[in-house]
């Protein structure tokens, strides 16, 4: 008790109270050291404890960190326009070499995208995402950019996607967000998009394959393919062709094809276990708009995985996602029925 008295460490009742006289901060890293005033000195353990200990995961939503003149860290908050220089993480702070929990133990179907990223800084990674003015691709597209990725919008609406870059950046006026015109509709604009992106001479980290259309009309593209088929599969499927040389230049880099657990509801072979080209782009007597999406998703996985097996070995992994049934998103407008279906099923399912 002599020696806690001369420590000044008999007055806290808790194991992590800091005695009088002690300040906890952090380093640019996020470990944690402690400040003594009265002595005037610095220390990595816990002067009471004696543990070593690290904040826990990324700043909050609208918290920046930042460095003064005198190489101190210090924080500022964007929402409440405030700078502190007390790390709003430490009350998150875990001991070294904590005990990494398994993913299934930290994300469950209410996790968001930016829950999931916290903690990450994807700075100098460079993400193309398809239809990502709205929906999924927009969520996913602001995600990324808020934790430091270079973030191409690619749609089909230029101003659609130059109003959802904006979005991003009234979040954040740092985000490196752009849009550009891409109509998966359309060979030629793959082809130009692909070139556009390739004259920026800048790697390409991650390519996600989101845009799609659900429940359209027959109709054929200025290429002569049905459109389900062309814009949820054929359009990603030469996009990533044309690109995947730079995919292999910027490895590890990695492919995402946002599919559908739909693609188990169908099949594309004829009687005899042949695949059946003529079920992929029908005719309008056998268009059933169901099917084709069907159809299109089960491509999706089939692209994926051989796209894998290819690249992987190369750096290029590629994986197909199922983002959760009947999410709430703009994919239902094409037909009215779909659009009350997904209404009434709104309560029950999750929003973005």
């Amino acid at each position: 008790m002599a020696a806690l008295r001369y420590a000044g460490l008999e007055d806290t009742d808790s194991e992590e109270e800091l005695p009088p006289g002690w300040e906890e901060r952090t380093t640019a890293g996020g470990w944690v050291y402690y400040a003594s005033h009265v002595e005037e000195k610095t220390q990595w353990e816990h002067p009471k404890s004696g543990k070593r200990k690290r904040v826990a995961g990324g700043l909050p939503y609208g918290w920046e960190q930042e460095t003064d003149e005198n190489g101190q860290v210090y924080f500022v908050d964007h929402i409440n326009k405030r700078t502190t220089y007390l790390d709003p993480r430490l009350a998150f702070t875990v001991e070294d070499n904590p005990v990494k929990p398994t993913p299934r133990q930290r994300y469950d179907g209410n996790s968001t995208a930016m829950e999931i990223l916290q903690g990450r800084d994807l700075s100098g990674k460079v993400v193309i995402i398809t239809g990502a003015n709205s929906g999924i691709g927009f969520e996913t597209a602001k995600s990324l950019a808020l934790h430091g990725a270079y973030v191409i919008l690619a749609c089909r609406n230029p101003s659609r996607g130059s109003d959802a870059a904006q979005r991003i950046l009234a979040e954040w006026h740092k985000a490196k967000v752009e849009a550009m015109t891409l109509d998966l509709a359309s060979l030629q604009s793959v082809q130009r998009f692909a070139e556009a992106f390739k004259s920026k001479n800048v790697p390409l980290h991650i390519l996600i394959c989101n845009a799609a259309i659900f429940g359209a009309p027959w109709s054929l593209t200025e290429d002569g393919l049905e459109s389900t088929f062309q814009v949820n599969h054929l359009g990603h499927f030469y996009l990533v062709q044309l690109l995947e040389d730079v995919l292999r230049r910027s490895s590890p880099a990695r492919v995402v094809v946002v599919s559908s657990e739909s693609h188990r509801f169908t099949e594309i072979k004829d009687s005899s276990g042949k695949l059946d080209f003529s079920l992929l782009s029908p005719s309008k007597k056998d268009y059933w708009a169901m099917l084709a999406y069907n159809r299109s998703k089960l491509c999706n996985i089939l692209f994926s995985n051989e796209l894998h097996r290819r690249l992987s070995p190369l750096g290029v992994t590629a994986n197909a996602v199922h983002p959760g049934n009947m999410m709430y998103s703009s994919i239902h407008r094409s037909w009215w029925l779909y659009t009350l279906l997904f209404a009434l099923a709104r309560p029950f399912t999750k929003s973005m």
